[in-house]
């Protein structure tokens, strides 16, 4: 592997890393509202979740460079009060390989939440366990498998991003070139198909080990829920 090639890599798992670590607590918390609680508004907050999967990327990827452009709402906040922009930076690819991984995670969380028996955990809080015990010693153990399986497909989605990402940070090699936006760049380039073919083995290497893993805990998971 070329020293180019490495820190494209080296690149890519950081950012896609970055991304699962951040959209997971949120992500999280959107699943067990949306498999626990009844309220109005519901579907129109599931459709918004899962917006990011049917809306085209370059969409997404527009909308973020709204909210993040220095005179955004969101620009606005971080160059006023931290001094610090997320424009053409790995931070802002970050941050749209966050959003779009956020719904298959939210997705896959949900599942494995609503497979866990609410039995069990009514029967915890009849024996005295508080509704916040109730969920941390049957809940979270249980849909634990299920969670990580998201984070592990949430990776893979964040390590595959492409379009959101280019039209909100760019392509800037060593910034925020990643291994998508890197063949794509090869793609333009005469005699690039040597490149294009070495990045996208590793491209499908990283992915289809992810989806490997995130299958054998799902698997996992529903072994856990029949045993029970």
């Amino acid at each position: 592997m070329s020293v180019e090639l490495a820190g494209i890599v080296r690149l890519t798992l950081l950012i896609g890393g970055v991304a699962t670590l951040a959209a997971l607590p949120p992500a999280f918390v959107v699943a067990w509202i949306l498999a626990r609680w009844r309220f109005p508004g519901k579907v129109l907050l599931d459709g918004l979740v899962h917006l990011p999967l049917v809306v085209p990327p370059v969409v997404t990827g527009w909308v973020l460079l709204i909210a993040f452009a220095p005179a955004g709402p969101v620009g606005a906040v971080l160059e006023r009060w931290l001094g610090v922009s997320v424009l053409f930076r790995w931070t802002g690819a970050a941050i749209a390989a966050a959003v779009m991984a956020f719904p298959l995670m939210v997705r896959a969380m949900r599942l494995s939440i609503e497979a866990v028996d609410r039995r069990l955990e009514q029967a915890a809080r009849t024996l005295g366990a508080g509704r916040w015990r109730a969920y941390a010693t049957i809940t979270l153990p249980l849909s634990a498998p299920g969670v990580a399986a998201a984070a592990v497909l949430g990776f893979a989605r964040s390590i595959g991003e492409f379009g959101a990402t280019i039209t909100f940070v760019s392509n800037v090699p060593g910034e925020t070139q990643t291994l998508p936006l890197a063949i794509y760049a090869a793609l333009q380039r005469p005699g690039g198909e040597a490149e294009v073919w070495r990045l996208a083995a590793v491209s499908v290497a990283l992915s289809l080990a992810a989806l490997i893993v995130s299958e054998l805990l799902v698997r996992r998971a529903g072994e856990g829920v029949r045993v029970l």
